[in-house]
């Protein structure tokens, strides 16, 4: 090849992602920018990476935006300082995954590998990125307005419990010197702040977009305190009073999942931390607009010969909802994506799955075609006025809400849609099922018929040789702590998967997750996990010990001892050693552990279970 069409070629290839550097500027002709994006992941322009979204979806709305990717926060700075100053706002998107998640164990080891990274490498993002981001950008450029979101700061807008500097924290406004969080799903906020600030309005007077957190005085609270504010605990009295902690949080959760919510706010030092309630749930056409924004679906060009493991795990899989309405204890998916579903249109997700044929190395196979939960598609609540009403975390626990419409024919619709496009072979489903939606049956006939028809197609046609689901316990006490339904559920599915398999010639196994010290979890529980698992035959392999993170209720059980519905005591196991006599039993079956075990159940007084363990 000629080397000037090379270069051409590499041009032209660089100009279909949103520019990183000051060359792909001047490619452009750009002499500014109106908004420069810091992320801590990696630059992959895919629906499945925040900065991308943001990035894609300002640029729709007309505005320039250039990303740069896992600045290097030492020495000169210099990548803070090489595209200038915008002409609205910096944006910071610390990552997909909480920073401190991603980085550590649950033990607070240091993981061997940052999967949104290249290479994996673990060296790429600071901890905390957005309050490190945030102190750089305001030491850099002090005038210059600087918009939170993602995981990060979202989990974080008001006073929580940081698990790896074992303590409160408040807002992260408090650490991090920026204007304005955007939290959870930001297209809408996001937009909607730029044409704000482009017609000359000042961040700081902007104080009543939905979907966003600021602070201001304690005595000069936008518009005052009206009866319909929700006034919480101080963070200094939460400091004082573990109670008020958790009766805060029963509040923040609530709000977090009602489709009309009120304002939060909450005293810090003199100053106060607003909360402006979230936009209504989006519509399909605002989800479709999002994810049919010109995404090249690759990594950037300037990660050639690298590989970002997050990238590859899913370069082949379609997102086709967002929000779940599980409301599991230990999940933050509704308190970032909201609990009531958003779905695609078929036709949105038909070309994205289109799009994904077309790519390098697609062998005719869809890795997932999923969601948050995989089986969610198109559920909602039939009389939508009392959804609008209820204040229920879940939809699903204490047991499935009767107005939940729980069909699945609109997921088959779907598939069958899918699996007939000339040049795909086959369709997995990678996410999490719910087998509890698959095994109820309420008074909806036809509804019913579509769990049993998904039940055998799920099982017979898309599962790639191992299905994953959750049980995560069989202690029926913990699960409810955990809101996830009976372990009886479990191996009711589990009859059902094996009938069929059996029937259809198939040899395919359940994959199912579990988690040791979670709240309200004890010793004897996993002991009888142990032996109840090793009857079904599983020898446990994706299992997790409990890890505290930002904004769900088993965290703050965790940190207060009580259950902030209830205000009752709840037992956690906290120091490593509590921690590892749990985490032991997932392993009877190893010969190194089996010493410990056998000590550990002589010592909580149940001898009789370890013939049934290790017999």
């Amino acid at each position: 090849m000629p080397l000037c069409h090379a270069k051409n070629s590499q041009t032209s290839n660089l100009l279909t992602f949103l520019p990183t550097t000051k060359k792909e500027l001047e490619m452009r002709g750009w002499d500014e920018v109106d908004v420069i994006l810091f992320s801590g992941d990696a630059y992959v322009d895919h629906p499945s990476f925040g900065a991308a979204v943001i990035g894609r979806t300002l640029e729709a709305a007309g505005y320039r935006v250039a990303i740069v990717p896992q600045p290097d926060w030492h020495g000169d700075y210099r990548d803070f300082r090489k595209l200038g100053r915008p002409r609205l706002f910096f944006g910071i998107s610390p990552g997909c995954m909480d920073s401190m998640v991603n980085k550590y164990t649950a033990a607070r080891r240091l993981r061997s590998e940052d999967a949104y990274s290249p290479d994996g490498r673990h060296d790429q993002r600071p901890e905390y990125p957005t309050i490190v981001y945030s102190k750089i950008l305001r030491q850099l450029y002090p005038d210059v307005p600087i918009v939170l979101g993602g995981i990060e700061a979202s989990l974080r807008r008001l006073t929580h419990y940081d698990y790896w500097q074992d303590c409160l924290r408040p807002c992260i406004l408090c650490d991090a010197p920026a204007d304005i969080i955007s939290y959870g799903m930001g297209e809408k906020t996001i937009v909607e702040l730029a044409r704000r600030i482009a017609a000359g309005q000042r961040i700081q007077d902007i104080t009543d977009l939905p979907q966003t957190v600021f602070l201001c005085q304690a005595n000069a609270v936008p518009g005052g305190i009206s009866q319909d504010d929700i006034v919480l605990h101080s963070h200094e009295e939460c400091l004082r009073n573990k109670r008020a902690q958790a009766e805060n949080f029963r509040h923040i959760e609530e709000q977090s999942n009602m489709m009309h919510a009120n304002r939060l706010l909450q005293e810090v030092a003199h100053r106060c931390v607003v909360v402006n309630p979230p936009y209504p749930p989006m519509t399909t056409e605002e989800v479709d607009a999002s994810f049919d924004l010109p995404y090249t679906r690759l990594p950037h060009p300037k990660y050639k010969g690298k590989t970002i493991p997050a990238y590859e795990m899913i370069k082949f899989s379609v997102n086709i909802h967002r929000g779940c309405f599980g409301g599991c204890a230990f999940c933050t998916i509704s308190a970032h994506q909201g609990k009531f579903v958003v779905c695609r249109s078929k036709a949105s997700i038909l070309r994205e799955v289109k799009q994904v044929m077309q790519l390098p190395g697609f062998k005719g196979y869809l890795s997932d075609l999923g969601g948050p939960s995989a089986n969610m598609y198109g559920m909602h609540g039939r009389n939508l006025k009392a959804c609008e009403a209820c204040r229920r975390p879940s939809c699903v626990h204490p047991h499935i809400c009767p107005n939940l419409d729980t069909s699945h024919q609109k997921l088959l619709d779907i598939y069958r849609a899918v699996d007939a496009l000339p040049g795909i072979k086959k369709s997995f489903i990678g996410s999490g099922v719910r087998y509890d939606l698959l095994l109820h049956r309420g008074k909806d006939e036809a509804a019913n018929r579509s769990a049993q028809e998904y039940t055998r197609e799920l099982i017979t046609r898309h599962v790639s040789g191992r299905l994953k689901v959750a049980p995560e316990h069989t202690s029926d006490g913990v699960l409810q702590l955990m809101r996830k339904p009976s372990f009886q559920l479990f191996r009711d599915f589990k009859r059902l998967f094996d009938r069929i398999c059996r029937e259809q010639g198939l040899r395919q196994q359940i994959i199912p997750y579990f988690i040791s010290s979670h709240p309200g979890c004890k010793e004897q529980d996993m002991a009888e996990l142990a032996v109840l698992t090793r009857q079904m035959d599983f020898h446990l392999e994706q299992v997790q010990d409990f890890t505290p993170t930002p904004m769900t209720v088993a965290t703050e059980m965790y940190y207060t001892g009580l259950d902030p519905y209830t205000l009752k005591p709840v037992y956690c196991a906290r120091s490593p050693r509590e921690k590892q006599a749990q985490r032991q039993f997932f392993f009877w079956y190893k010969p190194e552990e089996r010493r410990g075990i056998m000590q550990s159940l002589r010592r909580i007084g149940r001898p009789d279970l370890i013939n049934r363990l290790m017999g």
